[in-house]
């Protein structure tokens, strides 16, 4: 899975809700069973070669490089919102005309046959793009992917927008997806920061391909154990229990 696919790795959070115990670390570097969270994420994309993965990086950003070294960076600041933090990265993309896997370096749970299945399933489709998603009868705070009348995707509602009905829905959205890259950087410019948080945000151009007539898919990629990231030390705490779990089984 090298050559016409490359990775974008979202890392650029301050982790305001874990910054106690003295600790003064961007939300990447923060540990869980010994390791950083952005750690983990890297490991399950090895498959993909260092230089074709691009971290974006921001609060701390020089210590996220330190880090991780190898690996290409770009910038953002300010930061507003998912969208945003993706356009940061169009120039590191000069010229290339693959596949962009879009992930986020605060959910290390998510194991790379996840990545796998979404890359196989927006290839095999023929997507423009495929958003990966976990179903569960958990009520989780995950935006709802909403289906139209023939199946097809229809649009994500963030928790906090759904209708009590829309809260029934049981797939979810993971936060990783698959582009086709011209089509991705193109959706990228229709972003407008038309919300309370006033930020630009990535789940708005797989909507906006859908009504170009483009083909958007799904790929049920994970459960909702594995979509699980980390924003404060409650999650934080959450992500260690399962990894040390997952480790004493082996």
């Amino acid at each position: 899975m090298s050559g016409s696919l490359k990775a974008i790795v979202l890392a650029a959070g301050k982790g305001t809700r874990l910054r106690t115990e003295g600790i003064d670390l961007p939300k990447a570097l923060r540990e869980a069973a010994g390791k950083p969270l952005l750690g983990y994420v890297l490991e399950e994309l090895s498959f993909l070669a260092p230089e074709d993965i691009t971290l974006v990086v921001g609060y701390e950003g020089d210590k996220v490089a330190a880090a991780f070294p190898n690996y290409p960076k770009v910038h953002q600041s300010p930061q507003l919102g998912t969208g945003h933090a993706v356009q940061c990265a169009e120039g590191a993309f000069k010229g290339f005309e693959g596949r962009i896997l879009i992930c986020y370096g605060d959910m290390p749970l998510l194991p790379r046959s996840a990545y796998e299945k979404i890359i196989a399933d927006h290839t095999a489709q023929g997507n423009a793009c495929t958003v990966m998603a976990g179903v569960t009868e958990e009520p989780l705070p995950f935006g709802r992917i909403l289906r139209d009348e023939k199946g097809g995707f229809l649009r994500i509602v963030e928790d906090r927008d759904c209708t009590e009905e829309e809260k029934l829905i049981k797939e979810l959205n993971a936060g990783v997806y698959v582009f086709e890259s011209a089509r991705l950087w193109r959706a990228l410019t229709t972003l407008r920061p038309d919300n309370a948080q006033g930020e630009y945000y990535l789940t708005d151009a797989p909507l906006w391909l859908r009504k170009q007539g483009e083909k958007v898919g799904v790929s049920a990629a994970c459960t909702a154990e594995e979509m699980l990231g980390v924003n404060d030390i409650h999650q934080l705490q959450q992500v260690e229990e399962i990894i040390n779990r997952r480790r004493e089984q082996k």
